[in-house]
């Protein structure tokens, strides 16, 4: 599975972005997908995940109310709205997929996308 991620840019803080994540293959709805963040000096961490067939998602708390993941199994994509953005949103986003139905855990995740810089200013 080859994944590309796309969608961040610069935005205000309180703005919304929505970052999209399009594999390849056509075993996609068999994965588990989850969105992870870096943000310069700190180590990757969590962010959202979602199942096979959209039925469960997760979120980190700091997210949780704020960002929506999605996916669309015909177009081998998945989602991240982000709404009500905040400066501690910054940081470079990364889409992966899980042989897991789900996962919150980084070593879990099987493939990763190149990342998607998201930088929120005050």
């Amino acid at each position: 599975v080859q994944l590309q991620a796309s969608g961040g840019g610069l935005v205000q803080a309180g703005g919304s972005l929505r970052l999209s994540c399009a594999a390849s293959g056509r075993t996609f709805s068999s994965y588990g997908m989850g969105w992870f963040r870096q943000a310069p000096g700190k180590e990757r961490e969590f962010v959202a995940t979602i199942s096979w067939g959209g039925a469960f998602k997760y979120y980190a708390d700091s997210v949780k109310g704020r960002f929506t993941i999605s996916r669309d199994n015909a177009k081998n994509t998945v989602y991240l709205q982000m709404n009500s953005l905040k400066p501690e949103d910054t940081a470079v986003y990364y889409c992966a997929a899980s042989k897991k139905t789900y996962s919150r855990d980084y070593d879990e995740y099987d493939y990763w996308g190149q990342g998607t810089q998201v930088t929120v200013s005050s």
